[in-house]
């Protein structure tokens, strides 16, 4: 069984690459997410590793040279990590900065339940 300092690490670079590999576009989600994924948008649900992949090649359609800056470190507490980031990326009408807060459910090393609230800014 790992040492609370592992999972804290563990959880960490998980989210390191779901920020840093994922959303860049990186074809990781099936490394990243179990088949039963649930993410909770403001506006939409989205279930499982193929429909993650989808709603983040939308943005990255919508957003050229996505990028994500941690605000707030994360902060791990069983199996739950939240965290604060800066988004900047290039629109067709100019470019977009924005800011967001995580929450990811772990199991098994994998993200299996994932909330955002995301504002421009």
């Amino acid at each position: 069984m790992a040492s609370t300092d592992e999972r804290i690490e563990s959880a960490k670079e998980l989210y390191g690459r779901w920020l840093n590999e994922l959303w860049a576009g990186q074809p990781v989600a099936y490394e990243l997410v179990s088949e039963d994924f649930v993410g909770h948008w403001p506006d939409r649900e989205v279930h499982g590793p193929d429909e993650l992949a989808s709603i983040i090649d939308k943005t990255r359609t919508m957003l050229a040279d996505l990028r994500f800056v941690i605000e707030v470190e994360p902060i791990v507490d069983g199996d739950r990590l939240a965290a604060r980031w800066i988004g900047t990326g290039a629109a067709p009408d100019g470019p977009k900065r924005f800011i967001g807060n995580d929450i990811l459910k772990f199991a098994d090393g994998r993200v299996v339940e994932y909330w955002t609230g995301t504002s421009e800014g």
